[in-house]
């Protein structure tokens, strides 16, 4: 059975309180939102902190508001589940709430928050294991060795960004609202990835990501697909965010397409987006735009299922979804 290591459970009454007692504790201690993310690594000794903040319970972080620009305000410790079903994003975000109901199971969406999906750790099938597992292949660069299990002559290591969604979010053009001592900064999502399975985000040890802000759609639909060996509770093989935006006359005019599972950060597939812009929604346009994904698409051997299947399905997807936009404007 596998434990976790002990620790103190501390719950500031404030997200200025929490990064304060981060502050104090500094590399012993570690934020949890859910906890469906790092109590697996602490039981897996991926994470052996001594105090954990908790900031579910914290009410500043846990609303779902109209702003004033017409876009909405997502507090950073919202339910998974309350994504899934809140009539306000169900009804002008529906893929962010297609891709909360993808993750994992009811139980665990319950639990797991927003926040706590857009900074999930990366992973890869040599760093999330037992600790006994990994001592026995001689442990990872991720965690305790220079060697990268997936690439040994690569001098980085090759987890990857499995959040379902996170790349809803970025195809809607979402900002964040970090905390940190020096207050509340606001920055694209987009830039809180970084290409680096050791150091996937651009957040400092004591930020807290406090909001989410998403935009008016303004005419952009999305729509997310998800590649699993199950139906339930499974992360990603390959996920892809299709974001499309037409005008009267048929014509693309804003094209959004982000992976993820396929890289140590989500990624965006420009060449597609590109191709797309200023054309009509043709058979042959939608060939070449999955085309560009394919040739895009970089999958390691460090989830489950094949390199060419997943490779082959993050161009199905964004096809499929191109197609579906394509039969919704008969103009196109």
């Amino acid at each position: 059975m596998l434990r976790l290591t002990p620790f103190t459970y501390v719950t500031p009454a404030s997200v200025a309180e929490a990064v304060q007692l981060r502050k104090q504790y500094g590399d012993e201690a570690a934020y949890m939102g859910g906890g469906t993310d790092l109590l697996p690594n602490i039981k897996h000794r991926l994470a052996e902190p001594k105090f954990v903040i908790g900031l579910r319970s914290l009410r500043e972080m846990q609303s779902i508001v109209r702003e004033e620009s017409g876009g909405l305000r997502l507090g950073g410790s919202v339910r998974l589940s309350q994504l899934e079903h809140s009539p306000l994003v169900r009804n002008e975000y529906p893929a962010l709430a297609d891709a909360a109901a993808v993750i994992s199971s009811p139980q665990v969406r319950r639990v797991g928050t927003l926040g706590g999906n857009i900074c999930l750790d990366v992973r890869c099938n040599y760093y999330n294991q037992s600790e006994h597992w990994r001592r026995a292949v001689g442990f990872c660069m991720k965690k305790d060795s220079e060697i990268c299990r997936v690439a040994p002559g690569s001098d980085r290591c090759w987890a990857v960004s499995s959040a379902d969604t996170v790349p809803v979010l970025l195809a809607h053009g979402a900002q964040v609202a970090v905390f940190g001592p020096a207050g509340e900064r606001l920055l694209p999502l987009e830039e809180l990835y970084r290409d680096d399975g050791l150091v996937p985000m651009a957040l400092q040890p004591d930020e807290v990501v406090a909001a989410v802000r998403l935009p008016p759609p303004n005419g952009l639909r999305v729509v997310y697909s998800k590649l699993r060996i199950r139906m339930s509770f499974d992360f990603p093989l390959v996920g892809a965010a299709t974001g499309l935006a037409l005008d009267v006359d048929g014509m693309v005019r804003q094209s959004r397409i982000f992976l993820t599972a396929v890289a140590s950060l989500p990624m965006r597939v420009r060449a597609a987006e590109e191709l797309l812009i200023g054309r009509p929604l043709t058979d042959e346009l939608i060939r070449a735009a999955g085309d560009q994904v394919f040739r895009s698409t970089h999958p390691m051997d460090n989830t489950e299922g094949s390199i060419p299947h997943r490779k082959r399905m993050a161009r199905v997807y964004v096809e499929r979804a191109l197609r579906d936009f394509a039969r919704a404007n008969p103009d196109a």
